[in-house]
């Protein structure tokens, strides 16, 4: 375990533990004030006690007040203090463990519904860990104190606080599972109505270019109507409970007072036990009630806490070690000096969609590698494979001789570069979004990568220069620079290996013609793994993999393939692979 994580859990617990000792010593302090506070009311009505003669009493009365005041604001303190931490820890977690997961996990999640889960998700255990939790200590060692404090005093008062002490917590539970179903469905909503929202941001420009932006500000609409009904539904439930839960503890308080008053007044019970029992009992049922009121704040706490540990709980594809992690750096940067190969490679999504199917062929250094076939055949899995974002089932993939899984994986990812169809831009400046690839680059490294990208005459042009802000996903960049802004991390990056998912496929010819020339010159002098959609760029690989259901049906050079009227030829011929001979 990550000693800072370890050194941040013992602090939390240290804090939490102080929550418990401060609430237990709450509970003594309430017992003390309210033993003084009768034996003063006693000597001074009943006895005829001056001032004078209270006043010592007076002095510890108020001393006993101070410090419960003290040990209240000391545990809401220590409380807070412990959501604080766990919050932030929990957020980090949550946030490494995203990342580690990888875009195949991530594109199979809303973003909208998962940045809720990170930020409103954990924002919601706070009142969990502050308010709840606190209470629920609180709530079991103040009235267990006062038991054994009431007692050994008056037997018959203590049987009636025990008696009915189960039923706050017996209308609480009942209420709470109406509670907790409800709050789940609220939180629900919440993560839809993000999900859906934030998926309508980003692709505001396209709604309204095809007219459906008042449709989704009516579905918006719709789906915010829903979110207050249910958030009305769960303070409903919440405020009816609250009712119940202080028309419990008021009867029962007075059931309390009754019989003390009847006993008091048949000379059975001294004046000062009796006052003692009857300012206690409203002090046995206040942390019952308040938990009751702050049970909300559990349930949602709860609803919250099972979205975060599911999200948590999903394992990760590639181990985040390895039996290689002694590799030092001369050795990582030896790697990929001879081949890759890929043995018996076996691989299904969500166990029952089978992506590979027995996947074999060798990638040898500085060979550029051309993968074909149709939509579905398993290219997408098989950069997924090497970048590694998931983990074969079955087979292996070997690197210079070592299993690929073997090596650690930060090793493994300094040697390749990856520029996808769609790239990923942040809404942050142009360098930042370079920088990416290597985030120690010096401004003139990334300058000299963006001109080998035909990016930097652009750049210049902007009034901000580098410093300019390409909003979320590029908003304000064309298909074009954007391709030309990755193709521009990648040559930054300088890796040995690249795996292109052929960017010029979704551009006009003008735009694929100047974006050809940069990402020729990015693939010399490296091993390159091209996801073709082009014959333009099939016609330069030195390999071809032909792929369909998740096999390897041929391999070879295009003018071989072209002649073996195999499935090769008929993609060639029947426009599976998109125009453009050089």
């Amino acid at each position: 375990m990550d000693r800072n994580l370890l050194r941040q859990a013992r602090i939390a617990w240290a804090a939490l533990g102080l929550t418990v000792g401060l609430s237990g010593l709450g509970g003594l302090l309430a017992v003390l004030q309210a033993w003084f506070l009768s034996r003063i009311i006693e000597q001074v009505f009943l006895d005829g006690q001056a001032l004078a003669g209270v006043t010592g009493d007076l002095t510890l009365l108020l001393g006993v007040i101070g410090l419960r005041a003290a040990a209240a604001m000391g545990s809401e303190v220590a409380a807070g203090s412990v959501a604080v931490r766990v919050k932030t820890d929990l957020r980090r977690v949550l946030f490494d463990h995203v990342l580690a997961l990888g875009p195949t996990y991530t594109r199979g999640e809303r973003s909208g519904e998962l940045t809720a889960t990170l930020v409103e998700g954990v924002e919601v255990l706070d009142a969990y860990f502050s308010q709840y939790l606190p209470q629920l200590i609180v709530a079991t060692l103040v009235p267990l104190t006062i038991l054994v404090a009431v007692f050994p005093i008056d037997l018959l008062s203590a049987l009636v606080l025990l008696l009915t002490a189960p039923l706050i917590p017996l209308f609480m539970i009942l209420i709470g599972k109406a509670a907790e179903a409800l709050t789940g469905r609220q939180y629900e909503l919440l993560s839809r109505l993000s999900a859906h929202f934030l998926d309508i941001l980003q692709g505001l420009t396209t709604l309204k270019l095809l007219g459906q932006s008042e449709v989704q500000v009516t579905m918006i609409g719709r789906i915010s109507d829903q979110y207050r009904v249910a958030t009305m539904r769960v303070l409903r439930v919440a405020f009816l409970s609250a009712l119940v839960l202080e028309l419990v503890a008021t009867i029962s308080t007075a059931i309390v007072a009754v019989e003390i008053s009847l006993r008091l007044l048949s000379g059975r019970i001294g004046f000062q036990q009796a006052l003692f029992v009857l300012i206690l009992a409203p002090e046995f049922y206040l942390p019952l009630r308040m938990l009751g009121a702050r049970f909300h704040a559990g349930a949602a706490g709860g609803s919250a806490a099972r979205r975060i540990f599911e999200v948590l709980t999903t394992p990760l594809a590639a181990p985040q070690g390895g039996l290689a992690r002694t590799l030092v750096d001369s050795e990582a940067r030896r790697l990929l000096t001879e081949s890759i190969v890929f043995r018996d490679v076996h691989y299904s999504y969500d166990g029952d969609r089978t992506a590979l199917r027995g996947v074999s062929f060798e990638i040898r250094a500085g060979q550029k590698v051309a993968l074909v076939g149709p939509s579905g055949a398993g290219k997408s899995t098989l950069a997924n494979l090497l970048l590694r974002f998931v983990e074969p089932d079955r087979g292996e993939i070997v690197v210079d001789g070592r299993p690929l899984a073997a090596l650690p994986l930060a090793a493994w990812r300094d040697q390749l570069a990856w520029v996808p169809q769609m790239p990923h831009l942040f809404h942050s400046t142009i360098v930042a979004n370079i920088r990416l690839a290597r985030p120690d680059a010096s401004l003139d490294e990334v300058i000299e990568a963006a001109r080998h990208a035909g990016l930097h005459d652009f750049i210049r042009s902007l009034p901000q220069g580098y410093e300019t802000i390409v909003g979320e996903r590029g908003a304000r960049l064309s298909s074009g620079q954007a391709q030309r802004l990755a193709l521009a991390r990648a040559f930054l990056k300088d890796a040995p290996l690249l795996i292109l998912d052929e960017p010029t496929s979704s551009l006009d010819p003008e735009n694929e013609a100047r974006l050809q020339a940069s990402t020729d010159r990015l693939m010399r002098g490296r091993t390159v793994l091209i996801i073709a959609h082009r014959l333009s760029t099939v016609y330069q690989a030195d390999q071809i993999v032909v792929l369909a259901g998740g096999r390897v049906v041929e391999t070879g050079r295009h003018d071989a393939l072209a002649r073996s009227q195999g499935l090769y030829h008929q993609l060639a011929t029947a426009g599976g692979l998109g125009e453009g001979e050089p």
